[in-house]
């Protein structure tokens, strides 16, 4: 079943809907780990607009289940967009609506998507079809950074055997879809020397310098290459020193590398270890400590997954006549493409400046989000 002119004509007042959670949400800080408030609004919506059986899990994820029971052994599909921000503020950020788009750190990434998946949910539960789906609407949390992916391994764990499909909204671009997870491993690499004064003990080592020599080292690997794969390292965050007058007895940075490939991904875990067994060879200390491991996907029943694939790309085409273009991320999907279930991860809404301070999200692209995200509903059994 495609969107209906009733669904169109209905989707400007679900537009509206969004664009004010949009607004509340704004308000509420939610760095990975800290969702509470945005998890307690989200919980009163659903329970408010009629959603039975809203409940909020020990990793913050709300779940609010349409046309089934969580407590029974029925097969569902997994339906979700997360609530945490980049961002570390505890504080309100700043929200500023201009010449037609809404500025606000993680106003897209991934509030947007969170408030298009609301709304349309909340209209499915309504309408329901024929044969309608069934679906567990999720607000999940810790898709963010070192957040490792903590809600949606949450609910694979405790669902997964039941999950036979897992859709996540999170991105700036409707006509492309993640099919491929890109897997991550990600380090807190602290180096330690005997330090001391500049000038008194000038000569001992830098633990500074100890870590630049590491980190160029680590930039001279030649990236694994297996037939299409992407694979990439980088080094996000450095820190260390007492003074500009002490040779630095600590140092550290923060370290990851990324690959589509299960096997370069592999590769690329056994030449960091190496690099840090040969910097440990000459006498300095070096402590490694993982933060986050991310996995790849696994082969997926290929006639499942080419449905759940089509689905999209028919909604795609039926609304904003465009075709979609498949590509690798690193989303949520990672943990259910990591069990061989299928997944896709496509966006509803247009924006720019991800994971920037000048994040902003166009205003009316959410009319058309809601349109395309209604006809993707739909078109389920």
């Amino acid at each position: 079943m495609a969107i209906t002119q009733e669904m169109i004509n209905h989707a400007e007042k679900l537009h509206q809907e969004a664009l004010q959670i949009v607004r509340d949400l704004c308000k509420l800080p939610a760095p990975s780990h800290h969702e509470e408030l945005r998890a307690e609004y989200c919980r009163k919506w659903f329970t408010e607009n009629g959603f039975r059986d809203v409940t909020v899990d020990d990793a913050l994820n709300v779940l609010a289940p349409v046309n089934f029971e969580l407590g029974g052994n029925e097969p569902f599909t997994v339906m979700m967009a997360h609530t945490d921000t980049v961002f570390p503020d505890l504080e309100p950020m700043p929200f500023v609506e201009k010449d037609g788009f809404m500025h606000s750190p993680g106003v897209s990434d991934d509030t947007a998507n969170l408030a298009v998946l609301m709304v349309c949910a909340k209209y499915y539960k309504d309408h329901l079809p024929a044969s309608p789906e069934k679906i567990l609407f999720v607000a999940n949390s810790c898709e963010e950074g070192l957040g490792n992916l903590k809600g949606c391994r949450k609910i694979m764990a405790d669902y997964g055997k039941r999950v036979t499909a897992f859709v996540s909204l999170d991105s700036s671009c409707m006509n492309k879809v993640v099919t491929q997870a890109v897997g991550s491993h990600r380090y807190k690499v602290s180096v330690a020397t005997e330090g001391g004064h500049s000038f008194a003990s000038f000569g001992n080592r830098n633990a500074i310098h100890s870590l630049a020599s590491l980190i160029t080292f680590l930039y001279t690997v030649k990236v694994p290459k297996e037939g299409n794969s992407t694979t990439t390292y980088n080094v996000g965050v450095i820190s260390g020193g007492t003074s500009v007058n002490t040779i630095a007895q600590n140092a550290e940075m923060l370290y990851e590398y990324r690959s589509d490939s299960k096997e370069c991904l592999a590769k690329m875990q056994d030449l960091f270890r190496h690099a840090i067994e040969a910097f440990r060879a000459t006498g300095i200390r070096v402590d490694v400590e993982l933060l986050g491991e991310r996995p790849c996907g696994i082969e997926i029943p290929r006639e499942a997954f080419d449905a759940l694939k089509g689905r999209y790309f028919a909604s795609l085409r039926e609304v904003l006549k465009v075709e979609g273009l498949e590509r690798s991320g690193s989303t949520d999907c990672n943990i259910p493409l990591s069990m061989g279930i299928p997944a896709v991860c496509f966006g509803v809404v247009r924006a720019a400046g991800a994971h920037t301070r000048e994040e902003k999200v166009e205003t009316a692209s959410l009319l058309d989000g809601c349109k395309l995200f209604l006809d993707f509903l739909y078109r389920g059994k």
